[in-house]
Order: structure tokens, then sequence, then C-alpha cells
């Protein structure tokens, strides 16, 4: 995968996108995103590779000061499309070098972008620098089972599925492990196809 190419395949996506992944097991993964969070009026809130702001309306956006940001412009705008009332900023930009200066925001939110994104780990290490300390950075995705390997039926159909803009075979384990002095696992679940999809929620060390 490659930002080139992702450009082209979410362009085919964004017309389809919510009908398939803000649906049925998908709308009832995304439910789960943000339990038991209690957000204070004016938090800062950074939804990194936000598509089409299908998780948006799941916290009291209203509230709060929201950044957007996605690679692709089409599944941005369809994100603007559903917010254009609302007073939050959406900004076309790469995950993997985010512009914002460290500690900006008071939540990070990923959704179904380490799968996605070139470089994974350059891109959860951007969402960690702009979390603020003792802020939380959460995580949505699929990922592979910890200590486990891929089945030869996924190692069959991975390249094929990477060219449909997401990889099946991604660790988070070995994702986070370069900035595992910086974080503290609050919680890891399994919330769709078993343990496949996973919802993370993570600390930012206040000493670093």
């Amino acid at each position: 995968m490659n930002n080139s190419w992702n450009k082209v395949i979410y362009k085919a996506w964004a017309p389809i996108y919510d009908t398939i992944f803000n649906a049925g097991s998908f709308s009832k993964a995304r439910e789960k995103l943000f339990k038991d969070i209690h957000f204070q009026p004016g938090e800062k809130v950074l939804f990194v590779g936000v598509g089409t702001g299908a998780d948006i309306d799941r916290l009291p956006y209203e509230q709060l000061e929201i950044t957007a940001i996605d690679y692709s412009e089409d599944m941005l705008q369809k994100a603007k499309d559903k917010y254009r009332n609302s007073r939050i900023t959406f900004l076309q930009m790469d995950a993997q070098q985010l512009d914002f200066t460290d500690g900006a925001f008071d939540y990070v939110v990923g959704s179904l972008i380490l799968s996605v994104v070139p470089d994974n780990r350059k891109a959860f290490g951007e969402m960690v620098r702009v979390c603020r300390k003792d802020g939380l950075v959460l995580i949505f995705d699929k990922f592979t089972e910890p200590g486990k390997g891929l089945s030869i039926a996924k190692k069959a159909i991975r390249h094929v599925i990477k060219l449909l803009g997401t990889d099946i075979g991604v660790s988070f384990e070995e994702i986070c492990q370069a900035k595992k002095e910086n974080i503290r696992l609050i919680s890891d679940e399994g919330v769709m196809f078993g343990n496949m999809y996973r919802r993370i929620l993570l600390k930012k060390l206040s000493k670093t």
C-alpha cells in the first residue's frame, strides 16, 4: 500500500463506504468505541483518518473542539457534507506526518487507519506525539491476535486485500513497540469477529 494508491482506492470506496463499514456488525462495534469515556465540554479531540465521519456522531461533538483529518479528499468531503453546519475543523492531511504541535489534543482517535497507512508505526507515533500528557489514544481496527500468525488462508489473500486499501496482517503489538515507554494500556478488547477487530484504549504517560 502507498498513499497514491490509497487516494485512488478510497475515491472508489467513498460513495459506498458507509453502506458497508457503518452498518450491521461495524455499526454495533462503533457504538462501543467511546463507552465509559466521559468527555468534558471544550476538550480537544483529533480524529486521525476520519473517513466519512462514521464515528463522530457517537460522541457529544457539539460540546467538543474537534479536528478531523484524512488523506483522501473524497472521504473527507463525505464527512464535511454530514457535518456541514458543525464547528468541526476538517483538514486534508497525512496521518504519518501530522501538522500539529506536541500534546495538542486531549483525545486522539484512530478508527480503521493503522491497517491502511503505508507506515503504521510512524502514524501511531504521530498519534501519541500530538496527544497531551495523561490524554487518551483510542484505536478501533483489525489486528492479528497476539502470539499468533496469519492462517494459511489469510496469508493467501493478504496481498489481494491490500489492493482494496487495507491490511489483514498488522500486529498492534509490533506497531506500539517503539512507544511502549510513552503509553500505558488501559483496555484491549475484541469488538467484532472475535478478536480480529479490537478496541484499544491507551493513556499517554505524564512522565514523558
